[in-house]
């Protein structure tokens, strides 16, 4: 077995095939494995040493909702289809072939040329850079990969970064800190470590590509330059292997939702996780949190605004000035259940902070550290680590008998008390000490080798924990750190954000990138979580943006100690209770998506490019993001403005959902976007919302379901919306719309796949406004109904 060297690199030649598997070996003692897992994906596991150095998988999850101690293994294909595939070979090269997909393999160094079809040919897709693309022993033993790179190329993903979606000339290292504060444009690392990027060519031909690492891992997309190699792009891993999945596409919608297929099924929440959430470090932090508490449920009733859940934060855990997990300051709460009763009795579900590490000082450390339950050096000795105001030790999820412990304390401390969700938070896990290890189900790995494992455990524990206590009820649980996957388990949101505007735009880009790395349902902190108050615009412009994500909770730590409430300024809270109507209007849409989210991986917040990505204006970094495929967006993230331009996607025919005007595809234009009104928002002709039109509040009416027509000028349309009884685990109801417009009527056929939920057995269908066309249902004439000056016809509806 020789050594490599540069100018003379590993020869590989063909070792053998197994189920969905072909294997390459070296001289040098190196093994690629080149797994054939579907048409569309392929994936190269490298051993430079021959054996597998990275632990278990806790991100590939084909289609399922968890995955089972102690991980995936890394040779496992299960769930996979594995199809026949198509190999040529000759002594300098290996081809292997789909129907999609193909890579071709120089033997001598291991250079891979990656290849998509479109539907008319073969494409360049990827391709290492020609020199020293892997690292076989001549640098420092980190899983290195060098990519050529071609101009036009442009880099999407990652998770939630900082800065503009396009990634192309910036670097980043994927860790997970807690910045507080941080920077929406320039800071980095950040809360989450998702190694997945989506790379579209000049063309706007895209594909994946994702490693399977949890090391911390390093991308440079073209800021590094090297006269020596050409334009290359590098991802370098600290530790472990690289694990290299590829996913054709050229469709970039399809290679998100298979990406998102990959690391796991998103979770379906209950419909109330998508109202509007209170919270804020303020009111628990108080020595009458007790009180400040019930006031926010007086001057919900007070201001009739309506409010489904609240964030606890952690000052009811506190003793002194610190924070103790699992803990009740009953000075605070004398009487958690009888507290948690009287949010429960308001309809508002509270959703408790919950932090993976006990301080040093907490009444349970010694306990916990008897047990083995810390993250611990080789010896067994707790590791300790800065956490909040005093050091302390994280529990370690890869130990089953401390996992378990946590979902006993979750369940004694919290889902016993009545409460019915969990938010799990401050789990970035830094643990810098290198003789940190963790448990690894037995197989004892160095901490620094799968930090991001911790936060995902953590969150399944709590899930389990909640699924065990209430089996009938579908679980809730939002995290703040994370890696791929992480949508199986958890809501998530962009972190302690500061308060700046452009912070406002720059956190709408980072959901982007989350969804387009699988991570959907995510939100921010409205108005901002720590710096200065905002100012009674930035707050309105904040809470516009914040009721068109799916998550919209307005939190908070202000510096001046002030708290984000809606009423906070008197001059604009009738803006902001109209928002706060519109979001409960909104609830089933956004109920809808997450639905289509967990059934066909649909992400749910998108850039407009992923549905037009032969409209190159789309491409352009905006403003802008669609809301599933049919609703564009264009919130106002400038101070002073009371209009905005934007650009409407070519192809289709939009209409203003506010003042029903028909716009055409393909142009720029100007709307009207004052700080009193709604954001501009605009539906694809030819779709459908369906909404709440129950009178909003803080005690709203008898849910009434009714449905928002946007049909064409004329034609023929089609669409569907899904819904159903809200939580639990019921039957599904899809609305199907089959209808034509022309300039005097739209006629409509409304068909019925399920059981439709027994609480509305009525449907009204509406036009939007000015709309003056008379609408038919199954060729009735529609009874003129009033509401918001729009027309439409309420009907009776029954699955007989």
């Amino acid at each position: 077995m020789r050594r490599a060297t540069l100018s003379n690199p590993p020869r590989f030649a063909l070792a053998g095939e197994g189920q969905g598997r072909i294997t390459l070996a070296a001289d040098t003692g190196a093994v690629a494995h080149l797994f054939v897992l579907e048409q569309d994906v392929m994936r190269l596991l490298l051993l430079a040493t021959g054996t597998v150095t990275s632990p278990p998988s806790w991100a590939i999850a084909p289609g399922q909702e968890d995955i089972a101690d102690p991980g995936r293994d890394r040779m496992d294909v299960s769930g996979f289809a594995c199809p026949a595939y198509r190999l040529e070979q000759d002594a300098e090269r290996l081809v292997v072939e789909t129907d999609r997909l193909r890579v071709t393999v120089h033997l001598h160094g291991l250079h891979c040329r990656w290849e998509q079809h479109d539907g008319e040919g073969w494409r360049w897709m990827a391709e290492d850079r020609p020199t020293q693309a892997y690292d076989f022993g001549w640098w420092d033993g980190k899983a290195h990969h060098y990519l050529a790179r071609k101009p036009g190329e442009r880099f999407y993903g990652l998770g939630d970064r900082t800065g503009d979606c396009d990634r192309s000339g910036r670097s980043f290292r994927l860790t997970s800190l807690d910045p507080m504060g941080y920077d929406a444009e320039h800071s980095d690392p950040l809360y989450k470590s998702i190694p997945y990027v989506l790379v579209a060519d000049a063309e706007g031909r895209c594909h994946g590509a994702f490693y399977d690492s949890v090391a911390d891992i390093g991308f440079d997309f073209g800021r590094e330059l090297d006269n020596y190699h050409g334009l290359y792009r590098h991802v370098v891993a600290d530790q472990g292997d690289i694990d290299l999945w590829m996913i054709a596409g050229p469709d970039p919608l399809a290679v998100t939702r298979r990406f998102t297929w990959l690391t796991g099924r998103p979770a379906l929440m209950p419909r109330w996780s998508l109202g509007y959430s209170g919270s804020t470090m303020t009111y628990t932090d108080a020595p009458d949190a007790a009180a400040q508490m019930g006031g926010f449920l007086e001057k919900l009733a007070q201001h009739d605004i309506g409010c489904t859940s609240f964030h606890l934060s952690s000052g009811y855990t506190s003793i002194g000035d610190k924070r103790y997990v699992f803990h009740w300051n009953r000075d605070k709460f004398p009487d958690p259940k009888a507290f948690v009763a009287s949010y429960a009795d308001a309809g508002v579900a509270l959703v408790p902070n919950i932090k993976p590490a006990l301080l040093r000082s907490h009444p349970l450390y010694d306990a916990v550290a008897a047990a083995g339950h810390f993250v611990a050096d080789e010896q067994g000795v707790p590791v300790e680590a800065q956490f909040w105001d005093e050091v302390g030790s994280y529990i370690d999820f890869t130990n089953p008998a401390a996992a378990a412990w946590w979902r006993r304390q979750v369940r004694s401390a919290l889902l016993d008390q009545g409460i019915v969700a969990t938010w799990n938070d401050n789990n970035e896990y830094e643990i810098w000490d290198a003789r940190a290890r963790f448990a690894g189900f037995g197989a004892a790995i160095p901490a620094s080798a799968a930090r991001p494992i911790q936060p995902l455990l953590m969150m399944r524990a709590s899930r389990q924990a909640q699924i065990e206590a209430r089996p009938e009820q579908r679980p809730y649980v939002v995290t703040r750190s994370g890696m791929a996957g992480l949508q199986r388990y958890a809501q998530t949101w962009s972190g302690d954000n500061r308060t700046d505007w452009k912070t406002l735009r720059y956190n709408g880009r980072m959901a982007i990138g989350l969804a387009l790395s699988g991570v959907s349902n995510s939100g921010h902190d409205v108005g901002g979580f720590s710096g200065p108050a905002p100012s009674p615009e930035l707050l309105v412009r904040w809470v516009q943006v914040g009721v068109l994500m799916p998550r919209f909770s307005i939190h908070s730590w202000n510096d001046d100690r002030t708290v984000n409430e809606p009423w906070m300024y008197p001059e604009v809270l009738p803006a902001i209770r109209a928002m706060m109507a519109l979001r409960q209007r909104l609830i089933p849409l956004f109920y809808d998506l997450l639905h289509r989210y967990h059934a066909d991986y649909a992400p749910i917040v998108r850039p407009t490019w992923l549905d037009f990505p032969h409209d190159p204006q789309c491409w352009a970094e905006s403003d802008e993001h669609m809301l599933g495929p049919d609703l564009l967006a264009a919130p106002v993230v400038e101070p002073g403005a009371t209009a905005r331009s934007l650009y409407l996607p070519a192809g289709v025919e939009w209409i203003d959902v506010w003042s029903g005007e028909h716009m055409p595809g393909g142009a720029t234009v100007t709307v009207s976007a004052p700080l009193e009104g709604p954001p501009p928002l605009f539906a694809r002709a030819g779709s459908a919302m369906l909404v709440d039109l129950a009178e909003p509040g803080w005690r709203p009416g008898p849910a009434r379901r009714g449905l928002w027509l946007y049909p064409p000028r004329e034609g023929k349309f089609a669409c569907e919306v899904i819904e159903d009884a809200g939580d639990g685990h019921g039957p599904v109801t899809r609305w199907q719309v089959r209808g034509a417009a022309d300039t005097a009527g739209v006629t409509v056929r409304l068909d019925i796949d399920g059981a439709i939920p027994p609480a509305q057995p009525r449907i009204t269908l509406l036009l939007p406004p000015g709309d003056a066309r008379v609408l038919t249902v199954e060729g009735r004439p529609a009874a003129s109904v009033a509401f918001e000056q729009r027309s439409g016809v309420e009907v009776m509806v029954s699955t007989d």
